[in-house]
């Protein structure tokens, strides 16, 4: 699946923080290949984590994609999932052996969080992917007692990431962090891609 293998990697946005500090922290970002089946249906399984480059030990937002094909049978889509247990796979972005004791019962399915994926053809052999969520379908999820709602969204070519994610006030809809003024910019530094497990292909 082209859309895995231009998302496994390592990526930041060193050029842009420093061009925009005022709006862009440097952020370093992994999509790392869960090397184990999860789901009985055939999907690519990704976990996500970032850092600011400032606190790099300092993992925030562990999250799992699933990469798989529409539910309506055309197209891609992207399903995401919270770990029950934030902490379980904490700074597998850069060791990526504590992924191999995940399973699907550590997961919570986040319906509300599925993203559509259109691909535009840029080059021979090329493409540009961009995954947006459904008009009027809001992602939010309860951690801790409180709710939260994420705006998420990102496109992908073989070397860049960008990510359009922001978190909202789900009481008054305003943006609260994240891509405020326009999408994160992450440029690809380290290929994960041969980590994609065969039998989730």
């Amino acid at each position: 699946m082209k859309l895995a293998q231009y998302i496994a990697g390592e990526f930041d946005n060193k050029e842009q923080a420093i061009s925009e500090p005022t709006w862009y922290v440097p952020l370093r970002l992994w999509h790392r290949p869960v090397p184990v089946p999860l789901f009985p249906e055939p999907s690519i399984n990704l976990y996500a984590e970032q850092v600011n480059m400032m606190t790099p030990d300092r993992v925030y937002r562990p999250r799992l994609m699933q990469l798989r094909q529409s539910q309506t049978g055309e197209g891609l889509e992207v399903q995401y999932y919270k770990l029950i247990n934030m902490t379980q796979c904490q700074g597998a972005g850069n060791n990526p052996e504590l992924l191999k004791g995940l399973t699907r019962d550590r997961l919570e399915l986040l319906p509300g969080c599925t993203l559509t994926v259109t691909q535009e053809n840029i080059g021979l052999n090329h493409y540009r992917f961009r995954a947006q969520l459904p008009p009027n379908s809001p992602c939010r999820f309860s951690h801790q007692g409180e709710t939260f709602q994420v705006e998420l969204g990102f496109e992908a070519t073989s070397d860049q990431f960008l990510s359009y994610d922001k978190g909202i006030n789900p009481t008054t809809g305003q943006a609260l962090w994240g891509a405020l003024m326009g999408p994160f910019r992450l440029h690809k530094r380290q290929d994960f891609a041969s980590e994609i497990p065969i039998f989730e292909v």
